[in-house]
């Protein structure tokens, strides 16, 4: 026999992937001031660069929670690949910021040219792949603002092709997805059921239900 089991995990964990969001959404401000030039690069800039994406997992876990109910297999794949996608980002924030401006141009050039570019490229492709699928099931929510869901998928495109975009262009991206992920954080703050005690997620799809 089927069987749906529902996990009530606690609000607390929604508060927290929202504050992630909050910190994410700074951290890319920073780092659109740092590459626009109206921040200085430092060693802090340089360093919190990869926890945008660190504190973004976690975001991206918490919207997954409060979708689940509805999200179905294209949510599932959605915030997976984004998680996946997520995690190779931070490595490569640490090569941009840490390696890349110690090394000589031409290094930098034959870095690019070898598998360290097809890496590079493969997890761009998939933060654009898992952006569009975890977007589409909030785009069919009625509580997400649908100005929220367009922003922070047309603010992915530059970032995730920022080869192919002008500077300026990535730079407002960057902006563009600061502005969504704080839009998106207050929307799952509020959320939060006033008296409930959490968060229902399901696994599978029929039969009884089973409550944790």
């Amino acid at each position: 026999m089927s069987l749906r089991i529902q996990i009530y995990l606690p609000a607390a964990l929604i508060k927290i992937s929202a504050a992630a969001g909050f910190l994410s959404a700074a951290i890319l401000l920073v780092n659109a001031a740092k590459r626009a030039g109206v921040i200085p690069t430092s060693p802090f800039t340089q360093l919190a660069a990869p926890v945008a994406q660190l504190a973004a997992i976690v975001l991206v876990i918490g919207i997954y929670v409060l979708i689940s109910g509805q999200a179905g297999a294209l949510g599932v794949a959605g915030a997976g690949i984004s998680v996946i996608a997520l995690a190779g980002l931070v490595g490569v924030e640490f090569v941009l910021n840490l390696v890349f401006p110690y090394v000589d141009p031409s290094v930098v050039t034959a870095l690019r040219a070898g598998p360290l570019g097809i890496a590079l490229t493969a997890v761009s492709m998939l933060f654009l792949l898992g952006t569009v699928l975890l977007m589409l099931p909030l785009w069919r929510s009625s509580s997400v603002p649908k100005s929220v869901v367009v922003l922070y998928t047309v603010s992915v495109i530059p970032i995730a092709l920022r080869t192919v975009f002008p500077e300026t262009v990535l730079q407002l991206g960057l902006v563009g997805l600061a502005v969504a992920i704080v839009g998106l954080a207050i929307w799952m703050l509020r959320s939060i059921p006033e008296a409930g005690s959490g968060f229902p997620v399901r696994f599978a799809t029929t039969g009884s239900d089973l409550y944790f």
